[in-house]
């Protein structure tokens, strides 16, 4: 007998039956080892949001693996009195948060929710975590440069709208201050600052002493401090990122400031290793090095005539080794960086940017040929003087042996002087260059204009070839 008939009969009277969906599936908390949660019987997808249920405490946790009938997931807050038996249960919403203009002067943590004090938020959209994908051969190229307001990097390591720089530096070399002078001083419509995985009393300080009032009402704070669950912390990453994307959608400018994505990358290789993926790179699992890409590519300018995201992130440099791996990955992926120096930190001198191991890649296709020109004999005169240091120090080289050396050392104290700048000192872009030229005893004007004829390249250089007088 043929089963056309029955399966056409079937699926008729399927049609009439309503609520179709899957039965939600409850499962059961067997084991918990480290960080991570094992659970049988559960229906649930990677990424997906489960609540955890004991007669105790209830915890929201997500899965992040599964092997054969057993699902791992990753609380999102601390773990008390859960016991084995409990309830899992997956949650219909979304891997979503709140989101909306109202955010703006809030400092909020991980789960989208308000911890300064001011109120509950009254956002009625929600958005994604994951943002969405877009072509890169439908972004818009960057051809305009971004007044930051610090005279070393306007006018020697020129940062284009749209461009995602990293902040390479040991603690305690004053990163978090220039990230305060950048957020107070930039050119952009909104601000979005990520503190992520960094310690509870410099939230506080950053807000009050290095945000400041000005700064804060025009900035979005989101706030997961170390203490926090490693999965709180990378979606802390990925919330203050689909910030940035909701405002970028509106085409505004929007600077991000993430404060680090090595703390980022720490938090991936915590819920890595703990359920069981084998380390590579001095302990850090491939995931990690999957992970930075995808939050940093969502970044950038959107399609041509929409927004932008010109984003800086802090990347913290193990005993200031600049090939620690994350330092490595994050280089390669980032379209600049600027190293602080601790040396020059220990003498005063402030923004510690080392002109010399710092490049902004994008630099040659936002502004002329004249003020490239102007930069390279800075960065050539700097580096000049850098490496006879030793010998001038000591009185053993000879006025007059090489004038391009007589030049760097009748330059250095005003090209020094350049280079450091106050706290809440701020200094535009076109001053910036002009205060260049001045240094340099140039005479020609340079301009902010575009030119795409400019040279490829941008590098320090540190031959002795004659550098003009004029």
């Amino acid at each position: 007998m043929s089963q056309t008939p029955l399966t056409d009969f079937i699926a008729g009277c399927e049609a009439w039956v309503p609520g179709k969906d899957e039965p939600v599936c409850q499962g059961r908390l067997t084991r918990m080892v480290g960080l991570t949660l094992e659970a049988v019987g559960l229906n649930a997808s990677i990424g997906q949001r489960c609540l955890v249920v004991d007669s105790r405490q209830s915890i929201e946790a997500e899965v992040v693996g599964f092997h054969d009938n057993q699902t791992f997931l990753m609380p999102v807050e601390a773990v008390h009195t859960l016991r084995a038996g409990a309830r899992v249960v997956p949650l219909e919403s979304a891997n979503e948060l709140v989101i909306g203009d109202e955010l703006l002067g809030r400092v909020v943590n991980g789960f989208g929710e308000p911890i300064d004090g001011k109120g509950p938020l009254h956002c009625r959209a929600q958005q994604s975590l994951n943002g969405e994908y877009i072509n890169p051969l439908h972004r818009a190229p960057i051809r305009e440069p971004l007044d930051v307001g610090i005279r070393s990097i306007n006018s020697l390591l020129t940062v284009g709208r749209g461009q995602r720089l990293g902040l390479f530096a040991g603690s305690g070399v004053g990163k978090s201050v220039l990230l305060g002078m950048m957020t107070r001083f930039t050119n952009a419509d909104i601000t979005i600052v990520g503190l992520i995985g960094e310690r509870g009393r410099e939230v506080k300080e950053f807000i009050e002493e290095i945000l400041g009032d000005e700064g804060l009402a025009r900035s979005v704070v989101v706030a997961s401090p170390a203490d926090d669950a490693p999965l709180l912390r990378l979606r802390a990453a990925q919330y203050t990122t689909a910030i940035a994307e909701y405002f970028r959608a509106q085409g505004k400018s929007v600077l991000l400031l993430m404060d680090s994505l090595t703390r980022y990358a720490q938090a991936q290789r915590e819920i890595a290793l703990a359920i069981g993926e084998p380390p590579a790179t001095k302990g850090y699992p491939p995931s990690v090095f999957a992970r930075i890409p995808q939050l940093v590519e969502r970044a950038g300018n959107a399609q041509q005539g929409g927004g932008s995201i010109t984003a800086f992130y802090t990347v913290l440099t193990e005993g200031d080794d600049q090939q620690d791996p994350i330092a490595d990955s994050s280089r390669a992926i980032l379209d600049g960086h600027f190293v602080l120096n601790r040396k020059l930190a220990e003498e005063g001198h402030y923004p510690a940017i080392d002109i010399e191991q710092s490049i902004s890649r994008v630099m040659p296709q936002v502004i002329s040929e004249e003020h490239l020109k102007l930069a390279q004999q800075a960065k050539q005169l700097w580096s000049l003087y850098s490496q006879n240091r030793d010998l001038i120090s000591i009185g053993a080289y000879n006025k007059g042996s090489n004038h391009e050396i007589d030049r760097a050392i009748a330059l250095y104290p005003t090209l020094r002087d350049f280079l450091r700048q106050g706290l809440k000192e701020q200094v535009p872009f076109e001053p910036s260059v002009q205060l260049l030229k001045g240094v340099l005893g140039a005479s020609a004007p340079a301009t902010a204009t575009g030119n795409r004829q400019a040279m490829a390249g941008g590098r320090p250089i540190r031959g002795k070839r004659t550098v003009s007088d004029s």
